[in-house]
């Protein structure tokens, strides 16, 4: 009887790991940080640069649009730089501390990026504050075609 009671528990045990075992060693795939949408990010310092996109008509100009979080507790001017094809262009975004801005959305303060921009490519763009050291994140450079995006394509001038 004890002995039944002893392969019963080992039987148990066997099936409980071989069913379950993978997680003691195999990665999680929830733990694994990754852009979920069609934007990138970076980090510089305290800020987070998170999904950011920039969105074009034509490829002239195009409207950058992004949400910084400032986990600090001081607040940043973000210097979000590029380079038009002629000289760098440099832009400040203030983000007061324990907060996150978006750029780029109705209502909401825009960077305006004007290059040689084609549809489709990656464009560099530099992000950095104080005396951090920046990060030049690759942009998607993308069109108003899906629904989500059309109201987000920068204002013609008049």
């Amino acid at each position: 009887m004890r002995a039944r009671t002893i392969v019963s528990v080992v039987l148990a045990a066997g099936i409980l790991l071989g069913t379950s075992g993978c997680n003691l060693f195999a990665p999680q795939s929830t733990t694994a940080k990754y852009d979920a949408s069609d934007g990138v990010s970076g980090d510089v310092g305290d800020l987070a640069i998170r999904n950011a996109i920039l969105l074009s008509e034509e490829g002239a100009v195009a409207n950058l649009v992004v949400t910084v979080v400032n986990s600090g507790d001081t607040a940043q001017s973000l210097n979000v730089q590029y380079d038009d094809g002629s000289d760098k262009v440099n832009q400040k975004v203030n983000v007061d501390a324990n907060s996150s801005v978006t750029l780029g959305t109705e209502d909401a303060p825009t960077v305006t990026v004007t290059a040689d921009l084609e549809l489709g490519s990656l464009f560099p763009v530099f992000f950095q504050y104080g005396g951090e050291t920046g990060v030049e994140v690759l942009v998607p450079v993308l069109d108003g075609s899906l629904g989500e995006y059309s109201t987000l394509l920068p204002t013609p001038a008049p």
